[in-house]
């Protein structure tokens, strides 16, 4: 392991939007509840920043050398704990058709549950770019929905292309997985 670029408590950063993410969710349902179609420029500036924190968390830990076990597998879930609680909400205000909810929380929970076996096998966690840019097309994709209104066409394309990212990143995961050995 190499020397960390910067000292505690900076050191500390990129755990720290982790957690700060995953705080975020429960301020993010509620204020999502508190409307009545889904459209919400505070949700979706939330949303937003908390997708803007994935990237920059990762970005730190990467560049000052900090990479933690936890961050490893606690960014990840933050990003999909964050993404399935859009999911949800979006479904449950008739914003979001329910093969798109389906796709994406069974994804999620393949992934999630699946991680333990990857463990086992010896797999080694690292996100894949075309992982990235689902989450990134995902998160773009529910924050237009958020800030636009029902029946906005764009919101839908991007997140159909967003779910065959994450669809295509999944199998790429889980081939990795099948490949690797103990």
């Amino acid at each position: 392991m190499s020397t960390p670029a910067v000292a505690p408590p900076l050191s500390h950063l990129p755990n720290a939007l982790t957690i700060a993410r995953i705080v975020a969710i429960p301020v993010f349902v509620v204020v999502m509840l508190g409307t009545d179609d889904g459209h919400s420029v505070a949700a979706a500036v939330l949303f937003a920043v908390a997708g803007f924190t994935d990237q920059i968390d990762g970005w730190l830990a990467r560049r000052w050398r900090v990479e933690s076990e936890f961050g490893k597998y606690a960014d990840p879930l933050a990003d999909r704990l964050m993404i399935d609680a859009a999911v949800v909400l979006l479904w449950h205000l008739d914003r979001l058709p329910w093969p798109g909810l389906l796709i994406i929380l069974v994804r999620d929970v393949v992934l999630v549950a699946g991680s333990r076996i990857a463990v086992q096998r010896g797999y080694e966690f690292s996100v894949s770019f075309l992982g990235k840019c689902a989450t990134w097309v995902l998160y773009a994709a529910m924050v237009g929905y958020m800030i636009s209104p029902p029946g906005e066409d764009y919101p839908v394309g991007l997140f159909w292309g967003g779910v065959g990212l994450a669809l295509a990143a999944a199998a790429g995961y889980v081939a990795a997985v099948l490949r690797s050995r103990r």
